[in-house]
């Protein structure tokens, strides 16, 4: 069965239109998948280069012209009746409000109310990556100042962060007890999700947005948690992605990609073979390991859904 190539994107409205919303588009009920909602878009034609195919689809089908897109994530799906090679670009600047030129019914949705809609199931890591951010901070140790983890915490988050791994393991009960304090506080004035680790013990995760898995809890868990808004995982190879798709993981740091500190002598993955783990993966994949916010271009180039980091983006503006 040959594979269909299909370009869609994700169109982000901005401050002065519906800020943190996605345009949605509904199939035809007599169209394959009828009746769901989806991204914009449509195959791309033979000799046809991917960028202007969806020019000319988004033109087709919205009367929209795009001046700024970036790509998000690229996916193959097989169905029953139909394989699928979906190429994600995500827009954030256009000209003209988007119509339904093809009588199709269009809404624009809060990001994080896309759980709400059924998509086809291709679409599905398409609606986790439309709800992520390019940047994944992981936060280092507590240190020997509780009061300066703090602040450099509300000050990552104050520039920008939207989200955030906790991963200090070596913090005690009272340290976690003044940790969950904050990100309450946090979560209240700005619009960031918290991870917790699950290396992390005697922390209660539901104080939390989700839980990332370390490798070898992944590998260990039989069935994904429930009541988990995201779950997402270490994976070093493609084993490791493989495993963290089939328990349901929403997303993935894949590392190391190039040395570092923290593992020094550690094998590292280097741009060729990182991208192609990311090329073969069904699910959003974040790059790790010597990695700084000046790599983000090449990551997304890469495929990937953005950049994580510690001393790359911890206490760092996000801008």
């Amino acid at each position: 069965m040959k594979r269909v190539h299909v370009v869609a994107a994700v169109i982000e409205g901005d401050a002065d239109r519906r800020q943190h919303q996605i345009l949605l588009a509904r199939r035809p009920d007599h169209l394959h998948q009828g009746g769901k909602w989806e991204f914009p878009g449509g195959k791309v034609e033979p000799g046809e280069s991917v960028l202007p195919a969806l020019q000319r689809e988004l033109k087709e089908e919205l009367n929209l012209e795009f001046t700024r897109a970036e790509p998000l994530i690229k996916i193959s799906h097989d169905y029953p009746d139909k394989k699928v090679l979906l190429e994600v670009w995500k827009v954030t600047q256009f000209h003209g409000p988007p119509q339904g030129l093809e009588g199709q019914e269009i809404r624009w949705v809060c990001k994080s109310q896309l759980g709400d809609y059924e998509f086809p199931a291709a679409n599905v890591p398409i609606v986790t990556a439309a709800q992520l951010p390019r940047r994944y901070v992981i936060s280092p140790e507590v240190g020997t100042s509780l009061s300066a983890y703090l602040d450099q915490l509300k000050a990552t988050v104050a520039s920008g962060a939207e989200l955030i791994q906790l991963r200090a393991k070596t913090a005690t009960q009272s340290q976690w007890e003044a940790i969950q304090c904050c990100v309450r506080e946090l979560k209240s004035r700005y619009r960031v999700e918290v991870l917790v680790n699950s290396d992390i013990a005697g922390v209660d995760a539901n104080e939390f947005d989700g839980i990332h898995l370390t490798s070898r809890d992944l590998q260990a868990m039989q069935r994904r948690p429930e009541g988990v808004r995201w779950l997402s995982a270490s994976c070093h190879s493609a084993e490791q992605i493989a495993c963290a798709e089939r328990l349901g993981v929403d997303f993935v740091t894949l590392s190391p990609v190039f040395a570092t500190s923290s593992h020094p002598g550690a094998a590292c993955l280097g741009k060729d073979d990182f991208a192609k783990l990311v090329c073969d993966a069904k699910v959003p994949v974040y790059a790790l390991g010597g990695l700084k916010a000046g790599h983000l271009d090449w990551c997304l180039e890469a495929g990937a859904q953005g950049v994580a980091a510690i001393t790359g983006l911890w206490a760092k503006s996000m801008q």
